[in-house]
C-alpha cells in the first residue's frame, strides 16, 4: 500500500494548502509564505517540505520517507504551470530557490541556494527569455558559487578570490561592471576550480541539483552554528527545519529590478517608521555582503543619513507605494512588527518572506505599548511580547552601539552592564585608586570574600576563572556591577602586574572596557549610555504589576542594594545574607576573631564587637523597607572564605584576639576542612555555638523596634535558619531565638511580631518538609545550594566541564542559571506540598539566583509559591516574568 502521508504543501497564485497555524509543521517561513498567499499578496509560487521530513531524515540515517520525491515532483510541475516554465527545459527554464525555515527564526544559521536549475544549456534559455545575456550569466555564476559552497563544501572565498583577480585584471570596480562575456570567463574559471578541487565536474542535472540542495538544507540543521544558536536560544533539536522550494524572481534584471529587506517599525528604537534598505539590480545576498552600499527605502531616511543615491520611494515610486501598503496590511494581520524580504523584477513587486522582527529590548517595549494604544493588541499580549530577560539591556549602562570596539578577548557574560577603567590587580589598589576619583576594572584570576572592598570600589570585575554563578558573578550581580568571568584566554601575572592575551600585554593602569552583557574585553575606553526607566518602560511595568500574583522581593545586605531594589519595585527583602555584611576590614577581623576563638568566652568577646554593627545594619534595611517583609538569614559562612590565609592576616587576627600567632596557626589547622561547602556552616555553626545566633537574633529584634519607632510602620522580621537537614536542628535553635525575642520585649517594654523559618537547600530537608514545617513558620528555597547538593556539583568548579554537557546535549540548560525542573524542581514541589499539608497557607518563596530567571519564575508560579527573591537589578525582570506566568496560567485554564 502506497504511503499517502502528506509531506509537501504548495503555495502561490493566491492560494495555499497551508496557513499560519501550521507553523510547527511548515516552519515559520513556510507558514508565512502560505499565509501571504492566502491573503492574495504577490508571492512567487512554491512548496514547503515539512519539518516531519527533517525528523524522519535524521531518524532514518539521512534517508527520505517514502512518497516524498513523487509529491515534490508533482508540486514542482505545478509551480512551473503557474509561472509558464518547466524545470530543466533548455528553452524555457524554471529556476527555484531552496531555503530553510524552522519553527523559530534562526537568521543566517542554516543554508540557502538561489538560482537552482541553471546549467550550461538552461542559462542560454534564460538569456533568450529575459532578453538579457549578462543577467543570465551573472545568475549562473552566483548559482555555481553558492551551490559549490553550500552543497559541495568548497569555501566561497575561493570563488571570491577568482572574481577579485578577474576584476583586477580588467580594472573593474563593481560586479555590475562585468559584461556577459566577462561572466562566461568567470564561470569557466569557477567550473575549473570545482573540477580541480573535487575531481568531478559541476553537476549539470537539475534534478540532482535540487535534491543536493534539499539535502544540504536538512543537513545544515545540525551544523555547528545552528546547534550553537539553538543552545543559546533554547530551541529544541527535535523541532527540525522545513525546506521551501520557490520559483525565482530576479532583482538583478536591470535598473527596474531590485531586492531589499525592511522592518515595519524601527527595530532599534521601536519608532513607527519604515526601516530598511534595498539595492537596484541585485540579488538578496548582495544586500548583506557589504560589497555594495545599500540605499534607504524612504526619502526621509535618505535625507537623515545624508545619502546621495535615491531612495526606493524616489527611484521606484509605484513599487514603493505598493510595498508600503503591504507593510501596513501585514502588520495589522500579524499584529506585530514584521521583518520582510522583497524583490522587484522588471517593475513588479514580489514578497519573499515575512516574520515577526527581532528587536532590541527598548524597541520591544515601545512597540508593545504603542500597539496597545493603537488597539492592535491587549495589555496581556503586550506583556508577553517583551522577553523578560532582555530587560537587562535597559537596567545597566550599555556601550554606545555606534562606537568602535577593539575586542581582545571574551569570557562569560556574568553580570550585565558595561564599564571602562584602569586595570588594577588587587582590591587594595582598587579601593585606593577609587578614593582618588579614578575608575578601575578589578582584574583577578578569581575573587574571594577578601576582595569585597575592591569589588565595591571597581567599576567592573574581570576574572579568568569561574562560571556564571562564581563568587565574582554572584556578588557583581548583587552590586549591579558589570562582570566578565571565565575569560580563560587571559594570562594574569600578579608579580609583573600584567594581563596578556594573543600577543597583547596590558599593564596596571592601562584602560580597558568590559561588556558584561556580551562577555567582551575591549582595549581602551568605549562610551556608555545610561538606562532610562520611565515612559514606556514604566507603563509596561504598571500593567505587569496589576496582572502578576507572585510577589517580588530582593536579595540585599546593604542600604545601597536595598534602595536600588526599592527603586526597581521590590516588595521586601527575601534574603539578607548576614555573612556578606562582614567583609569590610574592621568587621572581618571581628568575625575571624569569633571563628578562631576556642571557647565561649572568646567568642562572646568578639560577638560584643559585632552586635552593634549588625543592629545598625538591620535597622537601616528595615527603615528602607518601611514595613515590607524582610527575611534575614542567620550566619552561614563557609569557614574557608573567612579564615585568614596570609602571614600578615594571621598576625593581624592574633593581635586582635590576643593570641600567640603559632597557637592561632594550630587553631586554623583544626578548623580547616576538606569540603567546606559541606562542612561546619549554616545551622551546624549555630548548634555548635548557639551564642552566635543568639547575638544575631538580638540585633534583629532590637533593630526592628528602633526602625518601627523611626518609620511608624511596624516591622515584622522573618528570621531564617540556614542549611537545616532535620527537624531536630530547628527544634534546638528556635527556642533559643524565641527566648531572645522574649528577653528583648521585656527589656524594651514593647511587643512585636516575628516569625522563624528555614531555608530548604538540602534534598533531605525537602523530603522531610512535612516534619520540619511543624517547627518552621515559613520556607525559603535556597536553589543555589539545593542545585549543588541535588546534582553533587560545585557551582564554582562546574564551568570547567558543564559546557561539554551542554554542547553534547546531556543537559539542555545550565542548572545554576535556570532551575532544573525534573530534579531540583521536583524536590521543591514535594517540599511545598508536604510543608503546606502540615501548615496550611505556609508562606514560601525562592531566594537563589533562579529568582531572577524567567523560566524558573514560571515554575514558582505554577507551584503556588508566594514570592521570588532576586538581585536588585533583576527585580524588573522578575516582575515582568511573574506577570507573563500569570497570563499563561489564565490561558491554560481558559
Amino acid at each position: 500500500m502506497a504511503d499517502t502521508h502528506k509531506w509537501v504543501y504548495a503555495f502561490g497564485d493566491g492560494t495555499a494548502e497551508g496557513h499560519a497555524g501550521l507553523r510547527d509543521l511548515l516552519g515559520g517561513k513556510g507558514a508565512n509564505l502560505a499565509e501571504m498567499s492566502n491573503l492574495g499578496l504577490p508571492v512567487p509560487p512554491g512548496f514547503t517540505i515539512t519539518t516531519e521530513v527533517c525528523t524522519a531524515f535524521y531518524d532514518n540515517n539521512r534517508q527520505y520517507p517514502e512518497g516524498l520525491e513523487a509529491q515534490a515532483e508533482a508540486a514542482l510541475t505545478h509551480v512551473g504551470e503557474i509561472v509558464g516554465a518547466r524545470f530543466g527545459d533548455p528553452a524555457n527554464p524554471l529556476l527555484v530557490s531552496v531555503r530553510s525555515g524552522g519553527r523559530a527564526s534562526m537568521p543566517g544559521m542554516m543554508d540557502t541556494v538561489l538560482n537552482l536549475g541553471l546549467n550550461d544549456e538552461t542559462v542560454k534559455g534564460l538569456a533568450e527569455k529575459a532578453g538579457d545575456e549578462r543577467f543570465a550569466y551573472d545568475s549562473y555564476r552566483r548559482f555555481i558559487q553558492m551551490y559549490s559552497d553550500v552543497v559541495m563544501g568548497l569555501d566561497h572565498h575561493s570563488f571570491e578570490e577568482i572574481l577579485d583577480i578577474f576584476k583586477e585584471e580588467n580594472e573593474y570596480y563593481l560586479d555590475t561592471d562585468l559584461s556577459a562575456e566577462d561572466w562566461k570567463e568567470v564561470i569557466t574559471r569557477y567550473k575549473r576550480l570545482v573540477e580541480e578541487e573535487l575531481e568531478e565536474p559541476f553537476p549539470q542535472g537539475v534534478t540532482a541539483q535540487l535534491w543536493g540542495a534539499i539535502g544540504a538544507v536538512f543537513g545544515s540543521w545540525q551544523n555547528v552554528r545552528a546547534k550553537t544558536y539553538r543552545r543559546l536560544h533554547n530551541i529544541p533539536d527535535s523541532w527540525g527545519t522545513a525546506v521551501n522550494v520557490q520559483a525565482m524572481v530576479f532583482g538583478n534584471m536591470g535598473t527596474q529590478s531590485a531586492t531589499g529587506v525592511a522592518f515595519t517599525r524601527n527595530p532599534s528604537t521601536g519608532e513607527k517608521l519604515i526601516y530598511g534598505e534595498f539595492l537596484i539590480n541585485a540579488q538578496g545576498e548582495d544586500v548583506v555582503a557589504g560589497i555594495r552600499t545599500p540605499q534607504s527605502l524612504t526619502k526621509a531616511a535618505r535625507e537623515a543619513g545624508k545619502e546621495t543615491k535615491p531612495s526606493m520611494e524616489e527611484a521606484m515610486p509605484e513599487a514603493y507605494t505598493e510595498l508600503r501598503a503591504i507593510f501596513e496590511r501585514l502588520e495589522a494581520h500579524y499584529r506585530d512588527m514584521q521583518d520582510i524580504e522583497f524583490t522587484v523584477q522588471a517593475g513588479k513587486l514580489w514578497m519573499l518572506q515575512t516574520r515577526n522582527g527581532k528587536r532590541t529590548a527598548k524597541a520591544a517595549i515601545k512597540i508593545a505599548v504603542d500597539m496597545v494604544k493603537e488597539g492592535l493588541i491587549s495589555k496581556e499580549e503586550a506583556i508577553g511580547r517583551v522577553d523578560a530577560s532582555s530587560l537587562d539591556q535597559l537596567l545597566h549602562p550599555t556601550l554606545d552601539p555606534d562606537a568602535p570596539r577593539n575586542i581582545v578577548a571574551t569570557g562569560l557574560p556574568a553580570s550585565p552592564g558595561a564599564a571602562s577603567g584602569k586595570i588594577v590587580f588587587s582590591s587594595d589598589e582598587a579601593a585606593d585608586m577609587k578614593s582618588h576619583g579614578e575608575d578601575v576594572i578589578l582584574v583577578r584570576i578569581e575573587t574571594s570574600p577578601e576582595d569585597i572592598h575592591g569589588m565595591h570600589s571597581a567599576a567592573g570585575i574581570l576574572t579568568t576563572r569561574g562560571g556564571m554563578t562564581s563568587h565574582a558573578a554572584v556578588v557583581a550581580r548583587g552590586m549591579g556591577k558589570p562582570c566578565v568571568s571565565g575569560a580563560g584566554s587571559l594570562r594574569i601575572d600578579y608579580a609583573r602586574q600584567t594581563m596578556s592575551v594573543m600577543g597583547d600585554t596590558f599593564h596596571k593602569g592601562d584602560l580597558i572596557t568590559i561588556d558584561g552583557s556580551a562577555g567582551q574585553i575591549i582595549k581602551g575606553a568605549v562610551p556608555t549610555r545610561q538606562p532610562e526607566l520611565s515612559g514606556d518602560f514604566a507603563q509596561l511595568m504598571e500593567w505587569a504589576d496589576k496582572i502578576r500574583k507572585l510577589k517580588v522581593r530582593t536579595n540585599a545586605e546593604t542600604p545601597h542594594d536595598a534602595k536600588t531594589a526599592r527603586k526597581f519595585g521590590a516588595e521586601g527583602i527575601g534574603l539578607c545574607r548576614t555573612e556578606h555584611m562582614f567583609f569590610e576590614d574592621e568587621r572581618i577581623l571581628a568575625v575571624r576573631e569569633m571563628i578562631v576563638a576556642d571557647d565561649s568566652a572568646g567568642r562572646k568577646k568578639a560577638l560584643d564587637k559585632i552586635l552593634p554593627m549588625q543592629r545598625d545594619d538591620f535597622r537601616q534595611l528595615f527603615e528602607i523597607m518601611k514595613g515590607l517583609p524582610v527575611t534575614i538569614r542567620l550566619l552561614d559562612p563557609p569557614l574557608h572564605e573567612f579564615l585568614p590565609h596570609t602571614e600578615e592576616e594571621v598576625e593581624e587576627v592574633a593581635a586582635q584576639a590576643g593570641l600567640d600567632p603559632e597557637k592561632l596557626k594550630r587553631r586554623l589547622g583544626q578548623l580547616s576542612e576538606f569540603n567546606p561547602m559541606l562542612g561546619h556552616r549554616g545551622c551546624r555553626l549555630g548548634v555548635s555555638h548557639p551564642e552566635i545566633y543568639e547575638m544575631q537574633a538580638r540585633a534583629i529584634f532590637e533593630a526592628a523596634l528602633l526602625a518601627g519607632e523611626q518609620t511608624g510602620a511596624p516591622v515584622v522580621p522573618e528570621v531564617m535558619v540556614p542549611l537545616v537537614a532535620t527537624k531536630n536542628e530547628l527544634d534546638f535553635l528556635k527556642p533559643r531565638i524565641d527566648a531572645v525575642a522574649e528577653a528583648v520585649m521585656k527589656e524594651k517594654g514593647a511587643r512585636f511580631d516575628y516569625s522563624v523559618g528555614t531555608m530548604i537547600e538540602l534534598p533531605r530537608a525537602a523530603l522531610q518538609a512535612g516534619k520540619i514545617a511543624e517547627t518552621a513558620e515559613f520556607f525559603s528555597f535556597g536553589t543555589n545550594d539545593l542545585t549543588q547538593t541535588a546534582f553533587g556539583i560545585s557551582r564554582d568548579d562546574a564551568a570547567s566541564f558543564l559546557n561539554e554537557y551542554l554542547t553534547n546535549g546531556i543537559l539542555e540548560q545550565d542548572p545554576f542559571v535556570s532551575l532544573d525542573r525534573e530534579g531540583v524542581g521536583e524536590l521543591i514541589a514535594i517540599a511545598a506540598e508536604r510543608g503546606r499539608a502540615t501548615r496550611p497557607g505556609m508562606k514560601m518563596g525562592i531566594c537563589g539566583e533562579h529568582g531572577g530567571d524567567p523560566a524558573s519564575i514560571r515554575f514558582c508560579a505554577d507551584h503556588g509559591l508566594d514570592y521570588v527573591s532576586c538581585s536588585p537589578y533583576r527585580v524588573p525582570i522578575a516582575r515582568l516574568a511573574a506577570a507573563q506566568a500569570a497570563v499563561a496560567q489564565v490561558e491554560r485554564d481558559a
